[in-house]
């Protein structure tokens, strides 16, 4: 019921009057109390609906409308409010004043004639039809405002507000004022009415007032007063709820807040209201030339917009639209103006940049120079209306010119007066600059690698530390250190070329001895050029050892003078001067220059090869490009599934030179496809000139089968591709058996692998082939090298010319990019030359293993260097083989005033008499010389032809039945001729075609001018033995060239050799060299020992003798004898081919020729420096230890002399001792010996250098040690390149061994070895053992196992050589010179 009633209990209604002083202007003053602004603001809260003018003077007619209905009180209307114990009501306000007439000034008549006192005080209000008051502009214009009338056209007062103007009243005293509300309370006292006082206009309020007027509200009953101000909305609610309270007697008391504390909390929420307001403007404008309207649109709806106009109205919300768009113009223009005054420098610098222009220039006069330039209105825009920043141009955005009127503000003129002293700075810094290069370029004290700390103090002054920053002028000594450094090291550079002959006479290799580089810095030492380099002898030391790598190991990329090496432009020019078809093909699908191009076939069936290929194709870019080791190479790809005697199918077309085939099988039928097409492929190119496709590298690959195998095992599959790869001299990959899982056929790495080896195979077959076979030798009369220096300061596109532009010089059709053919009148016939055109560095490779019927070399007669390296090149050729000397010269002779000039040509001319050589010289300046300068060279040469081909053919025969093992450690040598001479080491060489590929070589053939020769030999059966090897050769059984590594030579006696003699005897045609044991699946006794000291060198006591056909007498043969039995003419090196036989006696006469010598004997000018070339033990220090020295050195005296006994027992094997002298160790039990360190220092140690017994246990078969690096190198190095073959730092390899040494549980990744550090170590831990992992008495069992188990296969061999020579005689012996086959034969049985 209680609840019930409460709803039921309607909105209360209060009706308040509002009174105060009224009346005409001499009563209330120039203006009111405030009451109607006092009511407007209750009733209508909202700032636009205020109205601060309310007149009380209106005409008649106004007084009679509707709103006044004549009478002197105005309803305001009904108001809603909640009060503070949030209980709603409504309230009726009407306001008590009195009109004055406009003409009169006279109060209205109304209906109620009663005086202001008396009328204010009624309680009851009555006016029929009667409206709602909302301004003065209502009145007269009802119909344009809402029309609401009085309730009922009467109210019944419950309570009075009496208003209290304290504001300063113009016209009106406060007493008299006081007075009048005192006489109205007495009146509204009377109707028993709550009353509340309302003191108006505090905001203007003056104290006395404001408390004189809470004194009458004391001593009136205290009365409630309130501190109210209309138009700040102050405590206006507050004095209306404040009656209400009275009124109601069951609300609650309300608080009176004094006016500055409401006054407070108003602003604050103003405050509040305004920045949430001026945060919308901000978020919704922002461009300048928005307008209100459109913007007042957007926020109509927002919260903050609506809060802040009713609290302070639309104007002022305008009023702070209108200054925020103010601030973005002012900051759009002062943007485009810091964009314009930081363009201004920049236009100074296009326009003015010459201090010299401006120097004395103002900025006025400045401007008018700016409009006389060119490009000033590229810079600058000239305005019709000033100031820039008043007009549109602030909006043109994409206009980025300078208003030329900005020249006239002051920060303009700042930036001038800048740009000026700016200049000036610069030219006092850049005097500053050049002096200080000045005193560092004449400075004495300042040399190459100084640092600046030592220099400083030297060169440095006041002024430059005044003018100058540090950072530049450390910037200016550094750039010019890098200078004076490169200049240093390119003089160092050409000191070392100009010791050219110390290198090659040292025959230094890979890994130079200690010894070796003391003799090179000894030599050097007193050298200028080598003591500038004094405080860099890193670099110093590294570019010596560059230069050793270039001299073991001559390439275009290895050349000092790379990439500008003669090599490559003589490629060039070759080239370009000869396009093949196939060239021209492809000239415009190499757009890049270093670019190489790889052709590939790929042979597979039933899909192989296109699934290989798309894998191929999936690892290049999407150019088709593939990277190798860094370098980019165009990868052309051919894969091939059909018949390969089709055209469509062909291995070769003329757009598709192949560089090598991947013959894919998993199958016997896909196996038997490969073979079958192989086999065509190569009957189609017999017979052929461009027959390369004999000699194309193959890799044959095993590749993960589909489907259903027929029941084959991967086991067979292996084993027959292993034949197979055998009979076809291929490599064999087995990648299926390497865990690759199934949709890969062949990993990146391998694909890597098989480019590389074609690679290295393209570049071998690029270079100087070895020798040609017969059918090249019968197409050309004569070979002659021409030999260049990289580096000279002449053209060699100008020294060719007359060669390239002859109309008889052609391409060279033998796969050379260097050589051309030239056909001249030479005597009285045409002669065929091939000419080939090589730096010097690429000629040392073929002085000894190609034919070469001459030598043209060229040099700068200004250069050093240049001659110097002409002097090391003829030491090592053969006097026989004419040379043409060609000096270069700037001018003519007679005219040089250079003495290095006279002194280099009166050299040569020496150097060309001493060899009986020509000598001729050509000015740069007139390089366009006649090939006719070279026909009395030609000539020469064509009279020692048959000589020098006779000495070819013998040293090529030499060394096919030599009983040594040939191996060379320098460029001046030939290829090794036996495949013992495998690498022991990843550290010695770079990868090879060898590695990937067995390319067959072709060896020195009989040509037709050799099918003359007839060698003489006497004494035993050699011949057969001599034989047989060299048909070996003829057959290309010899593996390609591997790069050699240094010879180590024993002298052995004349009886030390005599199981050979008896195993001639025997007929057995065996060889000491390791190919007779060599079995042909890799075994290698060089596993377990250093191939050197198996090296034996042969006895050069002997006479080497050999026949040649003289051209002058019919039938006779000029026998050449080796007369010089004491010098070895090049000491062991590889230069002469020599061979143990007995004098031969002739039933002839015959004459009798000195074997051939070289330069280096004849001309004291050549070998200055040769008597370093038998100083020094072959090899290294790091692989020759003093120990091992001291070994070897008391070994080899027990070899010496003739009747010197080897240390073995007088009856064992011939060929069990032969295999015992290969070994590299001693057989004899091995003595307690210190370890050998890794470095000088040693310390004796307890687990390296022990026997491997003492480190391992039955439970532990592996030492601690190797697990240790095995597991460090698996976890963190396998993605290393090099682990084993680079060698790691020596300091570190021992430490790593003495730290394992102390303390076996050593954690190597919390030490941070290298990989390599790691893996040196593990190979220094075998290197180091007493006794090899294989033991000794059980190496010569494991050859002769292995022997034995060939013995089948060799027999086979060997009766097909003997078939073989037996063919080759029937063919050679009628061009020989004999009659019949007899003949010959007789002669063979007297040898």
């Amino acid at each position: 019921m209680m609840m019930a009633r409460k709803q039921d209990v309607r909105i209360p209604t209060y009706n308040i009057s509002v009174v105060g002083l009224s009346g005409t202007e001499k009563e209330k003053g120039q203006c009111g109390i405030g009451k109607s602004c006092l009511c407007n603001r209750f009733v209508r809260p909202s700032a636009d609906e205020f109205h601060l003018d309310h007149t009380s003077v209106l005409s008649t007619s106004d007084f009679g409308g509707r709103v006044v209905n004549n009478d002197h009180f105005l309803y305001w209307g009904e108001v809603s409010r909640s009060l503070e114990d949030c209980v709603e009501c409504k309230m009726h306000v009407v306001e008590q004043t009195e009109f004055i007439d406009d003409q009169t000034f006279q109060p209205h008549r109304s209906t109620a004639l009663q005086p202001y006192i008396k009328r204010a005080a009624a309680t009851k209000l009555a006016s029929a039809e009667k409206l709602m008051y909302f301004c003065t502009d209502q009145l007269g214009l009802e119909q344009d405002f809402e029309q609401k009338q009085m309730p009922d056209g009467k109210l019944l007062i419950d309570g009075f507000l009496l208003g209290i103007d304290v504001s300063r009243g113009m016209n009106r005293n406060f007493d008299d004022q006081l007075k009048f509300v005192s006489n109205l309370y007495n009146q509204l006292a009377k109707t028993k009415k709550p009353i509340v006082v309302v003191l108006t206009k505090c905001d203007e309020g003056v104290e006395r007032y404001i408390r004189d007027a809470h004194t009458f509200a004391l001593s009136k009953k205290n009365l409630q007063v309130v501190e109210t101000s209309a138009r700040s909305n102050v405590n206006v609610d507050l004095a209306f709820s404040t009656l209400v309270q009275l009124i109601d007697k069951s609300r609650g008391k309300t608080k009176i807040i004094p006016y500055f504390e409401a006054l407070k909390q108003q602003s604050q929420q103003i405050a509040t209201a305004k920045d949430k307001y001026e945060w919308l403007v901000s978020r919704i404008v922002k461009n300048h030339n928005e307008n209100w309207l459109s913007v007042s649109r957007k926020m109509q709806a927002s919260p903050e917009y609506q809060d802040y106009v009713y609290l302070e109205g639309t104007q002022k919300a305008k009023k702070l639209f209108l200054q925020h768009i103010h601030r973005l113009k002012h900051e759009h223009i002062e943007r485009r103006r810091k964009l314009y005054l930081a363009a201004l420098p920049l236009a100074f610098e296009a326009l003015i940049p010459n201090l010299d222009e401006i120097d004395h220039l103002s900025c006025i006069k400045a401007k008018k120079l700016l409009e006389t330039k060119p490009e000033f209105l590229k810079w600058f825009v000239v305005l019709e209306e000033t100031p820039w920043d008043a007009t549109s141009h602030i909006d043109n955005i994409e206009n980025e010119r300078i208003p030329f009127d900005l020249m006239d503000t002051v920060p303009a003129e700042q930036l001038y007066e800048a740009h000026l002293e700016k200049l000036r700075n610069e030219r006092k810094r850049a005097e500053m600059r050049r002096a200080f290069k000045e005193n560092l370029e004449t400075s004495p004290f300042i040399t190459p690698g100084k640092p600046w700390e030592e220099a400083r103090s030297f060169i440095m002054n006041e002024d430059f530390y005044q003018w100058l920053e540090e950072s530049v002028y450390l910037d200016i000594y550094g750039k010019h250190q890098k200078q004076i450094i490169d200049k240093a090291k390119e003089e160092f550079q050409e000191l070392l070329l100009e010791y050219s002959e110390l290198f090659y006479e040292l025959e230094l290799d890979a890994k130079p001895s200690k010894e070796k580089m003391g003799v090179i810095q000894d030599v050097l030492g007193e050298e200028q050029r080598f003591k500038a380099l004094q405080k860099l002898q890193a670099e110093r030391d590294a570019l010596i050892l560059k230069h050793i790598h270039f001299v073991y190991h001559p390439t275009k990329e290895t050349c000092p003078s790379c990439p500008a090496c003669v090599d490559a432009k003589i490629e060039h020019l070759i080239s370009s001067r000869f396009i093949r078809p196939s060239d021209r093909n492809q000239k415009n699908s190499l757009s890049d220059p270093n670019i190489d191009r790889i052709n590939l076939v790929i042979l597979g069936k039933d899909g192989l090869a296109r699934e290989l290929a798309n894998e191929i194709r999936a690892l290049c870019t999407n150019d088709d490009k593939y990277v190798i080791d860094g370098k980019m190479y165009e990868l052309s790809l051919r894969p091939i599934e059909g018949n390969v005697r089709l055209p469509v199918n062909s291995f070769q077309t003329p757009t598709f030179q192949p560089h090598g085939c991947l013959c894919l099988y998993n199958s016997k039928e896909s196996l038997s496809y490969v073979v079958e097409s192989i086999e065509k492929s190569r009957e189609s190119t017999l017979g052929r000139r461009d027959n390369h496709l004999v000699h194309l590298p193959l890799t044959l690959i095993l590749v993960n089968k589909r489907g259903d195998t027929s029941g084959e095992t991967l086991h067979s599959l292996i084993q027959q591709g292993q034949q197979i790869a055998s009979k076809l001299q291929c490599v064999f990959l087995d990648p299926a058996s390497a865990g690759i899982g199934y949709g890969r056929n062949i990993n990146e790495k391998q694909i890597s692998q098989v480019l590389k080896g074609l690679l290295d195979s393209k570049r071998n077959l690029n270079l100087v082939s070895s020798t040609a076979s017969i059918k090249d030798l019968a197409d050309v009369d004569l070979r002659i090298v021409m030999c260049l220096m990289c580096g000279d300061p002449f053209s060699a596109d100008d020294i060719l010319f007359p060669v390239l532009q002859s109309q008889t010089c052609k391409s060279s059709h033998c796969g050379s990019n260097n050589s051309v053919l030239l056909e001249l009148p030479i005597g009285l016939h045409k002669k065929r030359i091939e000419l080939s055109l090589l730096s010097y560095h690429s000629s040392f490779s073929i002085r000894k293993s190609r034919l070469v019927h001459g030598y043209i070399v060229f040099y700068s007669a200004k250069r050093k260097a240049s001659l110097a390296m002409l002097r090391a090149f003829l030491c090592e050729v053969q006097d026989i083989i004419p040379i043409q000397l060609v000096a270069l010269t700037d001018g003519a002779i007679d005219v040089l005033d250079n003495d290095l000039s006279r002194e280099q040509l009166t050299e040569g001319e020496e150097i060309a008499q001493e060899i009986d050589g020509k000598f001729t010289s050509i000015p740069c300046s007139q390089p366009q010389h006649k090939l006719e300068i070279f026909h009395p060279f030609f000539k020469d040469v064509v009279d020692k032809k048959n000589i020098i081909e006779a000495t070819h053919m013998y040293d090529n025969a030499a060394e096919a039945c030599s009983t040594t093992e040939e191996v060379f450690n320098s460029p001046r040598a030939g290829s090794p001729l036996c495949n013992s001479n495998l690498q022991d080491s990843e550290e010695d060489i770079e990868p090879t075609s060898y590695s990937l590929f067995r390319e067959d070589t072709s060896l020195p053939s009989l040509s037709k001018d050799h099918s003359k020769l007839s060698m003489e030999l006497e004494g035993n059966d050699g011949l057969s033995f001599i034989m047989s090897n060299f048909e070996s050769k003829l057959n290309n059984k010899v593996p390609p060239p591997v790069k050699p590594k240094p010879p180590v030579h024993f002298e052995i006696t004349k009886g030390d050799l005599s199981y050979l003699d008896q195993g001639h005897r025997d007929g057995q045609r065996k060889s000491v060299s390791s190919s007779t044991w060599l079995p042909p699946d890799g075994f290698d006794p060089s596993d377990y020992a250093e191939p050197m000291d198996a090296v034996v060198k042969p006895r050069n006591e002997e006479e080497n003798i050999y026949s040649v056909p003289h051209d002058s007498t019919q039938g006779k043969i000029i026998t050449i004898r080796n007369i010089n039995k004491a010098q070895s003419n090049g000491s062991g090196n590889g230069s002469d081919s020599e061979m143990d036989t007995s004098s031969l006696e002739r039933g002839r006469k015959v004459s009798i020729v000195s074997k051939p010598v070289l330069y280096r004997t004849r001309c004291s000018r050549l070998g200055r420096f040769a008597s370093y070339r038998t100083s020094f033990t072959v090899g290294s220090d790091d692989e020759l230890g003093p120990i091992r020295k001291k070994e070897e050195d008391q070994a080899s005296q027990g070899y010496k002399g003739d009747s010197a006994v080897i240390p073995y027992e007088t009856d064992e094997d011939p060929r069990r001792r032969n295999i015992l002298r290969s070994l590299r160790r001693n057989t004899k039990k091995p003595k307690p010996k210190p370890r050998p360190s890794i470095t000088k220092a040693t310390w004796e140690s307890n687990y390296f250098g022990v026997p491997l017994t003492t480190v391992v246990t039955p439970e532990k078969p592996i030492p601690v040690f190797i697990e240790r690096c095995i597991e460090y190198i698996e976890a963190t190095g396998l993605s290393t390149e090099g682990i084993y073959r680079v060698s790691g730092n020596k300091s570190e390899m021992e430490s790593l061994q003495r730290q394992f040494d102390q303390d076996h549980n050593l954690d190597l990744a919390e030490k941070d070895f290298t990989v390599n550090t790691v893996a040196g170590a593990m190979k220094s831990f075998f290197s180091e053992l007493p006794d090899p992992l294989v033991p000794y008495n059980m190496q010569i069992d494991l050859v002769e196992a292995h022997n034995s188990a060939k013995q089948p296969e060799l027999e086979v061999q060997k009766r097909g050589k003997e078939r073989k020579v037996e063919g080759l005689v029937e063919e050679t012996a009628p061009e020989l010179g004999f009659r019949e086959d007899q003949d010959f034969r007789r002669q063979l049985e007297g040898a």
